[in-house]
């Protein structure tokens, strides 16, 4: 008997949707698609701490608000998921949404208003308040 072949099952995008990295997130890393929503940019930007993609990270942030340091991300932080909680506006008719989101790591989460907003058609983050839990 030929021993069949295992098939090996192509992991999900840390953003937390079922698609793989390369079909998901990553065609927003990788600058061959924009973000059409808040909350896609939202979860790609999740998707570039866990990844450590400073450089998307930049592009995606509104320029009145984009850092001037370079950002320092830190190798040692394990993100372990996402729970988008709540989105507000944020789809292609609005040109400014919320999401509200938590983002778990080993040993805590971050709770986070997100703000974004369409610069020339595209969507950029803009701030975020924390929330207590």
């Amino acid at each position: 008997m030929v021993p069949m072949p295992r098939r090996t099952a192509t992991p999900s995008c840390p953003c937390g949707l079922p698609a793989p990295y390369d079909n998901c997130c990553g065609r927003y890393h990788s600058g061959v698609a924009a973000a059409p929503t808040a909350e896609a940019l939202m979860r790609s930007r999740y998707t570039a701490f866990v990844r450590l993609d400073a450089p998307y990270l930049l592009r995606s942030w509104h320029p009145r608000t984009r850092p001037v340091e370079p950002l320092e991300l830190d190798p040692g932080m394990r993100w372990t998921g996402l729970e988008v909680l709540e989105t507000s506006g944020g789809s292609a008719f609005h040109s400014a949404g919320t999401v509200t989101f938590r983002a778990s790591y080993r040993g805590g989460a971050i709770h986070e208003r997100s703000r974004f907003e369409r610069v020339d058609g595209a969507w950029v983050y803009v701030d975020g308040e924390f929330i207590g839990d």
